[in-house]
């Protein structure tokens, strides 16, 4: 068994992701070798809501170039997690306004 904290990483912030914030859909960069439903009961005892969905993608890490060298940056998971109707809403900016 995993601990929770290992598997969410952090809450990725953006304009799409806080505009699905409104629609109960939540983006987070999660461990590589976690599948949906160790997110659904990472998020689920982490945060105290009821998750419906879990959608993952594998995000290849973009190419940097300095000169004539050439890396690249490391790859991550993303998951977006839908939450129930009932549920109540994750709040990351409490105090922020």
């Amino acid at each position: 068994m995993r601990i929770p904290h290992d598997i969410i990483i952090r809450p990725i912030i953006t304009e799409q992701s806080m505009d699905n914030m409104a629609d109960g859909k939540y983006t987070f960069v999660v461990d590589k070798k976690a599948n949906k439903s160790e997110i659904k009961k990472a998020v689920e005892s982490i945060f105290g809501v009821k998750v419906k969905k879990v959608n993952t993608m594998n995000m290849l890490g973009k190419e940097k170039r300095m000169g004539s060298n050439v890396g690249r940056r490391p790859s991550w998971k993303k998951a977006i997690v839908k939450l129930t109707e009932d549920s109540k809403k994750i709040e990351f900016f409490e105090g922020m306004e």
